[in-house]
């Protein structure tokens, strides 16, 4: 295996499958399956699943909504997507711990850097919910944070689309894809990756991010193991 630990950045709306909202059990345990294929190969894995899929603190503060407020029950549906995952892991015999940075103890053990890199050295997988805990940083803010603290080797960043285009490959044919590309080059083309705060946060900190297609079954073996698919962004 190329990477010992990982931290997988999944989109709430990933769960999604092919319904209009909501959790797809479906999708949820193919994830759980791919999950379990590279954890029974010694893969050191934690999670950041976001909650477009429930509910965007932006969406709600665009009709009116306080954005504080919004943006916490967005960090409650990344909770509620981390327990989906995990009880589809578990059912998987993947052995999963649930961390939260807001404090939901019925629920879930507080976010303690110590104590999730010991269930990761043990073996278990570790999903983060809450995102950082506060308004206003996004749940990529939040997986860049947390694998830097975890001390990760890579990002993966799961979606729907196998890497990063000169344009968005859904709506333009012609837009080209890149294997390789610089962390100086992402700001100049504009390309979206994650947001700028996470972005810059993971090129401060040297940590590569690859954007692959994760609705592919094996893919996540495959970028782990080293192979050459989705986009790499690195120094």
């Amino acid at each position: 295996m190329k990477y010992k630990r990982i931290l997988l950045k999944l989109s709430g709306e990933a769960l999604m499958g092919n319904r209009q909202y909501g959790i797809d059990p479906e999708r949820l345990s193919e994830y759980a399956q791919d999950i379990k294929t590279i954890t029974d190969l010694g893969v050191e894995v934690a999670i950041v699943i976001g909650g477009g899929n429930i509910f965007r603190g932006v969406a709600g503060a665009s009709k009116g909504m306080d954005r504080v407020q919004g943006d916490y029950m967005g960090m409650l549906a990344t909770v509620i997507n981390g327990l989906a995952l995990q009880s589809a892991l578990e059912n998987a015999d993947v052995p999963t711990r649930l961390q939260t940075a807001i404090k939901i103890n019925e629920v879930a053990e507080p976010f303690i850097r110590r104590k999730a890199m010991r269930h990761l050295e043990k073996g278990r997988v570790v999903i983060f919910g809450g995102g950082t805990g506060n308004p206003y940083f996004t749940t990529d803010s939040a997986a860049v944070l947390r694998a830097i603290e975890i001390e990760a080797d890579v990002i993966l960043k799961g979606t729907r689309v196998d890497g990063i285009y000169t344009a968005d490959p859904e709506k333009d044919s012609a837009a080209i894809k890149f294997d390789y590309i610089s962390f100086d080059d992402v700001l100049k083309k504009g390309l979206k990756v994650m947001d700028t705060t996470a972005f810059t946060l993971s090129q401060e900190n040297n940590l590569p991010i690859i954007v692959f297609d994760m609705n592919k079954k094996g893919n996540l073996l495959k970028v782990v193991s080293g192979e050459n698919i989705g986009t790499t962004v690195n120094l």
